[in-house]
C-alpha cells in the first residue's frame, strides 16, 4: 500500500501498534497532501500529525466503507503510540497506549478492501485538502473581512463525512460545491460541501468542517504576506 512509508506498524497479540514520526508526518503533508502548514514541520514547537494522515491510516487499515464519519478529538504528536484494534465495529476510536482518543470513526454500508480504490480515494481527498488554505480559506476570510493570527496561524481540522453510492471507480476526484464561514467572535466555523466524481459521474457527496481560531479584523497586507509565505514554503 502506498501509505506504508508514512507510518510504522508493530503487530501485537490483540492489536497493532502504530507510530508516526515527525519526519513521516511532514513527508506525507508535503509530498502527498500538498499541505505546507508549519505545524507539520519537523521540530515545530506545536507540531502535530496531519489529520489527513490519520484519516488515510483508518482507510488503509480498516477499509473504505460506503458511509463514514470522522470526528477529530485531539492532535497527535511525534512518535505517539497509537493502537489499532483489528476487530473494530461500526463505531470506534483511534487511541494511544494511555487511552487518550484522537479520532472517532463511524461507518456503515458496504465495505471495500481493494487497495486500488482505497488509494484513489485517499489521494483525491488529501489533494483536495491541500488546496484549502489559498483557494478556499483566504477567499472566505476576505469575504467576511476577518483573518487568522498571522503570527500563529491555526486552522483545526474538526470533522469529515461522506456517502458513496457505489465502488465502481479506479480514479476519482473531489469537487467543492459550497463553502461557508460562520464567525463567532474570535472563532470561525468553516463548512465545505463537496461531490465525489469519477469519469464525469457523481458517485458520492461529503462535508468537511474546520475551525479558524484567533480571528481578528482583516488586514489585506498581512493576508497577502501569509499567502506569499505559504507559497514560498511550497516552492522551497
Amino acid at each position: 500500500m502506498f501509505l506504508s512509508p508514512y507510518y510504522s506498524k508493530q503487530l501485537q497479540q490483540d492489536a497493532s501498534k502504530v507510530v508516526i514520526s515527525a519526519q513521516q508526518a511532514s513527508d506525507f503533508a508535503k509530498n502527498v497532501a500538498g499541505d505546507y502548514n508549519p505545524i507539520h514541520d519537523v521540530g515545530a514547537k506545536r507540531f502535530c500529525v496531519p489529520g489527513d494522515l490519520l484519516f488515510a491510516l483508518v482507510l488503509t487499515e480498516h477499509g473504505l466503507s460506503q458511509n463514514m464519519q470522522f470526528n477529530f478529538e485531539g492532535m497527535v504528536g511525534d512518535n505517539v503510540e497509537l493502537l489499532l484494534d483489528p476487530s473494530v465495529g461500526d463505531s470506534f476510536n483511534i487511541q494511544d497506549t494511555n487511552g487518550k482518543s484522537y479520532l472517532n470513526v463511524s461507518r456503515s454500508g458496504e465495505l471495500c478492501e481493494c487497495d486500488t480504490q482505497k488509494a484513489a480515494f485517499i489521494k483525491s481527498y488529501v489533494a483536495f485538502s491541500g488546496l484549502n488554505f489559498i483557494h478556499v480559506l483566504v477567499p472566505l476570510m476576505r469575504e467576511h473581512q476577518v483573518m487568522i493570527n498571522p503570527a500563529r496561524p491555526l486552522v483545526i481540522y474538526e470533522s469529515m463525512a461522506f456517502e458513496l453510492t457505489d465502488f465502481s471507480f479506479e480514479e476519482m476526484s473531489l469537487e467543492l460545491v459550497e463553502q461557508t464561514l460562520k464567525v463567532d467572535g474570535k472563532r470561525g466555523d468553516v463548512t465545505l460541501n463537496f461531490e465525489l466524481t469519477s469519469q464525469g459521474r457523481v458517485i458520492g457527496t461529503g462535508v468537511k468542517t474546520l475551525v479558524l481560531s484567533g480571528l481578528r479584523e482583516l488586514e489585506e497586507d498581512k493576508v497577502e504576506q501569509m499567502c506569499q509565505a505559504y507559497e514560498g514554503r511550497k516552492a522551497a
